[in-house]
């Protein structure tokens, strides 16, 4: 089975389904609002949370400064610049959030970025979608040898096969999560058998799906298909500005999300069997075959003698009903009584 670890974390298919909520940039540069939302991730159950990791002028050229993402309404630039934390801030981020017992993951989008991470002491990266193809900088995180987490949005499996055969080749653990960039993403666009395919074409990868559709509907959909991790987008208040704050899930919806994936991974597997804690529902629940009418030794019985009637504690169940009809009874029976082999010839 494939496995990676994050500290004491182990995550796989043999285990719980990690849930990541991305606080992102949803702070807007403000680290009191990235504190609260480290708190209402806790208080909903989570184990972890993700920032990003912005150092502008190491990210971006002066082009950047004409490009505006379709979920927002100035240029990316601008909005990284707005939204990037101090490198203070982030060592305080990640001191508060491991003080709570939490794991704490970050999105590199610069070599500088991921320089800082790993001074920071970081037990694992992020790779977000549009460096699933920036293989130098996937190369350099991958020389640090910690676990990695690389989502595939914007790419295909010809794009993929060079950034896994880095990590594989950099012998460090990693995860590929199934994502669609657009915000948000349609239900017919989420295309879940995706998860499917990478695990055909990737089959040493833990699987998952970061997801950007409205609700927690498909990352509940990608459990059963292999999912052992799931991102949202999260923040502690939807009336807040941001260009995630819409696609993202509040903290009930994060807790939903936590205790429904749990639940659906606890479900899955076995067989079609009779369970012996189904026994006491048997007893009452089954059907056994009776007489309906006082029944004479010598009589024979017959659909008008005898039935099947619950509870299920009776000797002859009713699956055998038809093997008793035409055989002749050995004593008295009285009406109202389970039957058992021995009244019969």
């Amino acid at each position: 089975m494939s496995k990676i670890q994050i500290r004491d974390r182990i995550i796989g298919k043999e285990f719980t389904p990690l849930v990541i909520p991305e606080i992102g940039i949803n702070h807007e540069g403000d680290i009191n609002k990235a504190i609260q939302m480290i708190d209402d991730a806790y208080v909903a159950g989570a184990e972890i949370v993700k920032f990003q990791s912005h150092i502008v002028q190491d990210e971006m050229s002066s082009a950047a400064k004409k490009v505006i993402p379709g979920n927002a309404d100035i240029s990316i630039y601008d909005i990284m610049e707005r939204c990037a934390l101090t490198k203070e801030e982030e060592k305080e981020i990640k001191r508060y959030v491991e003080q709570k017992g939490m794991l704490f993951l970050s999105t590199p989008f610069s070599r500088a970025a991921a320089n800082h991470l790993e001074e920071l002491g970081v037990d694992a990266y992020k790779i977000g979608s549009g460096e699933c193809n920036n293989y130098p900088l996937i190369e350099h995180i991958s020389s640090f040898g910690k676990p990695m987490i690389l989502s595939t949005g914007m790419n295909n499996i010809d794009s993929i096969k060079p950034a896994v055969e880095i990590l594989e080749r950099a012998n460090v653990q990693y995860a590929l999560l199934h994502c669609t960039s657009m915000y948000p993403t349609p239900y017919d666009k989420v295309y879940l058998g995706a998860i499917e395919d990478l695990k055909n074409n990737f089959p040493n990868a833990v699987l998952g799906l970061s997801d950007h559709s409205l609700y927690n509907y498909t990352c509940y959909g990608a459990i059963p298909l292999g999912a052992s991790i799931v991102e949202k987008h999260f923040t502690s208040n939807k009336s807040w500005e941001g260009p995630d704050i819409p696609i993202s899930i509040d903290p009930q919806g994060l807790k939903d999300l936590i205790e429904g994936t749990t639940a659906i991974w606890k479900a899955l597997g076995g067989t079609k069997e009779i369970l012996p804690e189904e026994q006491v529902t048997i007893d009452f629940a089954y059907s056994t075959v009776v007489s309906i009418v006082p029944i004479k030794k010598g009589d024979i019985l017959t659909m008008e003698n005898i039935w099947v009637k619950r509870p299920g504690t009776g000797e002859i169940k009713a699956g055998d009903f038809k093997k008793l009809l035409g055989k002749e009874a050995t004593q008295d029976i009285r009406a109202d009584t389970q039957l058992q082999w021995s009244m019969l010839k």
